[in-house]
């Protein structure tokens, strides 16, 4: 069993900053890349950042310059720091992780999801 939990969260003004965090836990023996995505009401899930076990990133268009991923692989977990938040970025935030586990399956995770609101 494989367990995401996520949090930082909340209502946020435009301009301002959060800073998620999504810590997983389970028999891992490790994880390959960690992925923020989000989803706004009506629209379809997007990728927001990715990085790799390596500290490799990728972000969204949309999101570039204003968002950081980060991982701490001691405490298997991925942060996405967000600034200059913008209206536009209102949406729930999921963390999704593809790992190994202690068996040797692989597999993907979804987080529960945590909602990021900013207002104008």
């Amino acid at each position: 069993q494989v367990h995401l939990v996520e949090s930082g969260g909340g209502l946020v003004q435009a301009g301002g900053s959060l800073r998620l965090s999504c810590a997983a836990s389970g028999s891992i023996l490790s994880i390959n890349v960690m992925n923020w995505y989000r989803q706004a009401p009506g629209k379809q899930r997007e990728l927001v950042a990715r990085i790799t076990s390596g500290g490799s990133a990728n972000y969204g268009d949309s999101v570039r310059g204003r968002f950081t991923i980060s991982r701490d692989n001691a405490r298997k977990t991925v942060y996405l720091q967000m600034n200059s938040l913008k209206p536009e970025d209102t949406a729930v935030y999921y963390c999704n992780v593809n790992l190994l586990l202690v068996s040797g399956a692989t597999g993907v995770s979804w987080g529960q999801g945590t909602q990021v609101t900013v207002s104008s």
